[in-house]
């Protein structure tokens, strides 16, 4: 059965849900991928027919699971309701943690069809596969993407550029303005300007 009791602190200190209360209305279920069909089968059968929104967290360094994929519910009241109960609706987070060498969860299309584009964005930034899903492809980065740019590990630069060499030369974020050119680049300029007035190849120094 999924668990709903607060873990003792400092069992998962990575993890600020496992130690933190029930937020107002909010009740926060935890679950493994097993666990998971069932537990949304049930709180979809008990009225929480309305399916808000799923996320992906990463916990980078968090054992054994490193993911967690979150399911938001909302339960509203019954018709015949006071205006103060349809104002207070109930909520629900499911909180499903996953293996980074497992990142594998059951889909939920068939439940809440909204479920689609949803899912397909959580394994496009963090790779985590919905098993069953009918059209698990990339919805935000291009097809031929390298990698899950959510991911906290994601090279800052992406993989392709990542494995390229850094300019030698000075960025511009790291030269004052006004700073005027100098060796090479001042060189190489000075070659330029010749070329583009008509005049000789070569800067007034020299250089080659």
């Amino acid at each position: 059965m999924p668990s709903t009791q607060t873990p003792p602190v400092g069992t998962t200190a990575l993890d600020p849900t496992a130690v933190r209360p029930d937020i107002a209305d909010a009740r926060v279920v935890r679950v493994t991928p097993a666990e998971l069909r069932a537990t949304l089968d049930g709180l979809r059968a008990g009225g929480f027919a309305m399916l808000l929104d799923i996320g992906g967290v990463d916990y980078l360094g968090r054992e054994p699971a490193r993911f967690d994929v979150v399911y938001h519910l909302l339960r509203l009241a019954a018709q015949n309701a006071t205006v103060a109960e349809v104002g207070t609706p109930e909520r629900v987070r499911v909180l499903c943690a996953v293996r980074e060498d497992a990142a594998v969860v059951p889909t939920i299309t068939d439940l809440w069809p909204s479920a689609d584009w949803a899912e397909r964005e959580i394994f496009d930034l963090y790779g985590i596969r919905f098993d069953g899903h009918p059209d698990l492809r990339r919805i935000q980065m291009p097809d031929d993407w390298e990698g899950h740019p959510l991911r906290k590990d994601y090279p800052l630069r992406g993989p392709a550029r990542e494995r390229t060499p850094r300019p030698s030369f000075a960025l511009k974020s790291n030269v004052a303005a006004g700073t005027p050119a100098s060796g090479k680049t001042a060189a190489a300029l000075q070659k330029q300007i010749a070329q583009a007035r008509g005049g000789s190849n070569q800067p007034k120094d020299g250089t080659p």
